[in-house]
């Protein structure tokens, strides 16, 4: 454990010796463990005292597994509970699951299942408080709850948001297409003294050089033909707040020396104006292009570079950031199965891995977008690795079941066959346990170590 001081464990058991064979072996492991012998007892020691998990059976005299994870939960929902009893059944899988339990394993313990199972929930936890300090810091951010992140460089970079933002720095947000360069300059102009005021947004890749210029300078009436009345320009409708200049890399050299002399001189002139506009701005910055190399190929003024490069913030492809792949994709399951009344609770074990392995070149906005097919075509609760786009359920390099069966032709063995008839049983019954793999093997028939060696065998893990 990378953690010197993991926390204290609630064991509760009713059987005496299982719980002291429990505390032997978590104590191994590193764990400080505290026992009680029914639900009651245990509702009181986490009233009293705080865990960090409570490892629980189902069936106790005095108050059962299931009734103290409901009074644990309404008391402390940050504490995972991990559920354990010797009746394996969907009814008091399914009850427990909804009741809060973070997972559900069966009797006698697998004590590598076990360890993994409590590495996860309290790496959970921890993800889970990190995110809510940040957010913290981000207080005033009206669109925090869609900045998800569970890696050290998105935490690393948030933390950079928090600390640049109540300082009038001009700020350069660099990054490839895709992540979420405007959500992280909303996050800057909301956590600024500059907060009550607009944030604009102009796509500068967007406009033609004489439109850009109308839009950020405004235009004086009759400067142009169909210029029937002032307008007043973005720069001035930002006045007080922020101006956010998207993909400013596209910016013509004669668009950039007028922007540089609105930064040097705090006044902007309409198009066909005369009279000089003061302003107050504070001027966010994006582009997916290498702004310095630009300017060592002369296609971007180096003065300019200087002055909007003050703090620089970049943010990294997905595919160089992995941990974030699964929150941000169970983020945008929930919201696109709400928006399109699904009850797509999550995905199974190998939508997930394909998730994983796939380089994700469009980055946040293309798993965005893939997630979003995936909720609208799922049939079930969960999505499966054939709800996903073939290119991402094909690029984990691992053969579908038809794909093997195509690939053995006419002269496939019957060895061969079976094998494919015997992953597409896993598979199935992997998806119709939501990924326990408890409940998958007692679908199945077969032992939970039994399970996991076909899993290895098939790739499926």
């Amino acid at each position: 454990m990378e953690d010197k001081n993991p926390g204290e464990i609630l064991v509760v058991d009713d059987d005496p010796g299982h719980r002291t064979t429990l505390k032997t072996i978590l104590k191994t492991w590193g764990y400080r463990v505290s026992e009680a012998d029914n639900g009651r007892a245990a509702v009181d020691h986490v009233r009293q005292s705080p865990f960090e998990l409570v490892l629980m059976d189902v069936r106790m005299a005095v108050m059962s597994g299931i009734d103290a994870l409901k009074e644990i939960k309404a008391y402390n929902p940050a504490i995972p509970i991990v559920i354990m009893t010797a009746y394996s059944s969907v009814q008091s899988a399914v009850e427990a699951m909804k009741a809060g339990a973070y997972d559900y394993l069966t009797k006698p313990l697998d004590f590598d299942e076990l360890k993994l199972t409590i590495e996860r929930a309290l790496e959970h936890t921890r993800l889970k408080h990190e995110n809510q300090n940040l957010k913290a810091r981000l207080k005033n951010l009206a669109d925090s709850r869609q900045i998800v992140s569970a890696s050290t460089q998105m935490k690393s970079l948030l933390d950079m948001v928090a600390t640049i933002a109540p300082s009038e720095a001009t700020v350069l947000i660099t990054g490839a297409s895709g992540t979420g360069k405007e959500l992280i300059a909303r996050a800057v102009h909301a956590n600024s003294s500059r907060s009550s005021g607009p944030m604009v947004s102009v796509n500068c890749a967007a406009l033609t050089e004489s439109l850009l210029e109308s839009e950020l300078f405004g235009h004086e009436k009759g400067a142009f033909t169909g210029a029937d009345k002032r307008r007043e320009g973005r720069f001035v409708r930002a006045h007080q707040g922020s101006l956010f200049l998207d993909e400013v890399g596209e910016m013509s050299m004669a668009m950039q020396a007028k922007l540089l002399r609105v930064l040097q001189e705090g006044e902007i002139q309409r198009v066909g104006g005369e009279t000089p506009v003061a302003v107050d701005v504070r001027i966010l910055a994006a582009t997916n292009k290498d702004l310095g190399q630009m300017v060592a190929d002369g296609q971007f003024r180096e003065d300019l570079f200087y002055r909007l490069n003050v703090v620089n913030l970049h943010i990294p492809p997905l595919a160089e950031r992995t941990d974030d792949i699964a929150a941000l994709a169970q983020h945008f399951i929930n919201q696109y199965a709400g928006r399109n009344r699904k009850p797509i609770k999550g995905f199974t074990p190998r939508a997930m891995d394909d998730l994983l392995k796939y380089p994700w070149p469009g980055n946040v906005r293309e798993l965005e977008n893939a997630v979003e097919r995936a909720v609208i075509l799922s049939p079930g609760e969960y999505i499966t690795e054939k709800d996903l786009p073939l290119n991402i359920s094909q690029n984990s390099g691992r053969p579908h079941p038809q794909t093997s069966a195509q690939a053995g032709g006419a002269g496939a063995d019957e060895g061969g066959s079976l094998g494919e008839m015997e992953q597409s049983a896993i598979v199935s019954a992997l998806e119709r346990a939501g990924g326990n793999k408890s409940e998958a093997a007692r679908l199945l028939g077969i032992t939970r170590r039994t399970l996991y060696n076909k899993l290895e065998k098939y790739g499926l893990g």
